[in-house]
């Protein structure tokens, strides 16, 4: 058995103690380096999952903005819309919003920008449907028009028709009038002084007559109705003046006249004979012609006149 000496056992205890040392730097070495490792692994994975964030961010917000013009586009369509059209365009503008407000948050996770991606994706089919609907909407309504177009082209040509079958049939109505209106047959005027007993003579001298009588026979009309027939009386003097009171007015087809006297007919359409003395009111007759016209049944009877010296 060999003996070490003193010496010897101290050196050795040394050497342990070295290598202990050792041992502990290459243990620390060691812990640093994985240490490092580790930080650099998770920052390298971190920044990678914010640049990741960032892009899918971005994608998203493009993807927004191309639906939310899609929707301008519809909304500028000019096309008269549903409410349920309006109440979906409403809706989807609201969540166009709400994604936005989401995505401008810094510290959005994952999560919830894997739920925004699923609210695009909904939203994308909504309006791919709104526009869908609009599409149909606006079919709809061009057929509409074409058949209000149509419909309005029937109606005006119908009412040109009823207007010409109108029209016709006042112009009938109008010759049937004129064809049924009653005529005189013969028609004489003249001068008649009066005298005191009563007695009536002819007259041709202005001075001396005190009425116009005026005497016709109406013609046979089998189209004319018999009955009670009001004839209208216009006397025009020399002067070619109407004499008459303004407010004697009477209708020929629509046009107002004025008249001088009117007188009331029993008609049998049996070729009477009637007699009217009309007498001026201002007095005294003048030299020259006066022109007697009777009107009845909305249209002129006759004339006639006669001439005073």
């Amino acid at each position: 058995m060999e003996v070490k000496s003193a010496g010897q056992q101290s050196g050795a205890s040394e050497e342990k103690k070295d290598n202990s040392k050792i041992y502990f730097f290459i243990i620390a070495i060691v812990a640093l380096l994985m240490t490092n490792v580790y930080f650099y692994v998770k920052f390298k994975s971190s920044g990678e999952k914010l640049y990741t964030i960032t892009l899918e961010k971005e994608s998203l917000q493009i993807e927004i903005d191309r639906i939310e013009a899609e929707l301008d586009n519809l909304s500028n369509q000019d096309i008269a819309l549903s409410g349920e059209i309006i109440a979906s365009e409403r809706e989807a503008r609201n969540v166009i919003e709400g994604l936005r407000q989401k995505l401008e948050i810094s510290g959005i996770s994952e999560d919830e920008l894997a739920s925004a991606r699923q609210q695009v994706i909904r939203l994308k089919q909504d309006v791919a449907d709104l526009k869908v609907s609009m599409s149909e909407l606006k079919l709809q309504n061009d057929m509409l028009a074409r058949e209000n177009k149509l419909l309005s082209s029937e109606v005006r040509e119908r009412a040109q028709h009823i207007e010409e079958i109108a029209q016709k049939n006042k112009d009938l109505n109008d010759k049937v009038n004129i064809a049924s209106s009653i005529k005189v047959s013969n028609i004489q005027v003249n001068g008649i002084e009066i005298s005191r007993r009563g007695n009536i003579e002819i007259e041709t001298k202005a001075k001396r007559v005190d009425e116009l009588q005026i005497k016709f026979t109406i013609a046979d009309n089998p189209l004319a109705v018999a009955g009670n027939k009001d004839v209208f009386i216009r006397v025009i003097d020399p002067q070619g003046n109407l004499i008459a009171n303004p407010n004697n007015i009477f209708y020929i087809h629509g046009d107002k006249l004025q008249y001088s006297i009117k007188e009331s007919i029993h008609f049998t359409n049996r070729g009477e004979e009637y007699l009217f003395l009309w007498k001026d009111a201002a007095g005294g007759f003048k030299k020259g012609a006066y022109t007697v016209l009777l009107y009845a049944d909305n249209a002129i009877m006759g004339r006639s006149s006669v001439v005073l010296k």
